[in-house]
């Protein structure tokens, strides 16, 4: 088995690899992403068994999709755990990848649940409204400011029955050109929010305890 500690960064990895058959050691540095899938793929293509462990990071799920499309088997550690147990001050690329493969070969490599794809992908449906509704909320707010100016008070009755009247101000010229704006943009929103708010009550109905 080839086993291979990363020490993953958005533009490169340095790898600490071993064989645990030969004994043999190398280390090397992957500029992402064109080097390091050409040099993984020829490992697969060589039909050798591959693990590799590398910290949590937000910035390799290209590199995840990679391990499972070669079926590589991919360890995720927790990066706190694994900081702890550095023992030099000095940290480098280098000894970072060295630390892992370490843990690795000690059988001491703090994995973590890593969810499926299709949980990953639920996430970034619920993200993409979370922010898309609070986009709005801003939106919203800077409008009520400017009814609030004209002396329009009226909270939530301005989006039911008052937004002609919000329309109706004579205001300054850029000021008028951001209301024109900040409705058009909450037009714009409006719909992708209840499109996005019935995807997620379609995925609930799957999930019973949800």
């Amino acid at each position: 088995m080839i086993i291979i500690g990363v020490d993953f960064h958005p533009e490169f990895q340095q790898i600490a690899m071993v064989d645990t058959e030969t004994g043999e050691l190398q280390e090397r540095r992957l500029q992402h992403p064109n080097e390091a899938e050409s040099f993984y793929r020829e490992l697969v293509s060589r039909s050798a068994q591959v693990r590799v462990g590398m910290e949590a990071s937000g910035h390799g799920r290209w590199f995840e999709r990679l391990m499972g499309e070669l079926q590589i088997e991919l360890w995720i550690g927790d990066a706190a755990e694994i900081r702890t147990k550095r023992v030099r001050k000095q940290k480098t690329d280098r000894q970072d990848a060295q630390l892992i493969l370490k843990l690795m070969l000690k059988d001491d490599f703090p994995k973590i649940w890593v969810p499926s794809w299709e949980n990953r992908d639920l996430r970034q449906l619920l993200w993409h409204r979370h922010r898309m509704v609070q986009a709005r909320t801003r939106i919203m707010n800077q409008l009520q400011a400017v009814a609030l100016n004209e002396g329009l008070r009226c909270k939530k009755r301005l989006w039911r029955t008052e937004r002609q009247r919000l329309e109706s101000f004579q205001l300054a010229p850029w000021a008028s050109r951001r209301r024109h704006d900040l409705l058009e943009l909450l037009d714009r929103l409006n719909p992708t929010i209840a499109e996005l708010s019935q995807a997620v009550e379609q995925e609930v109905e799957k999930f019973p305890e949800a």
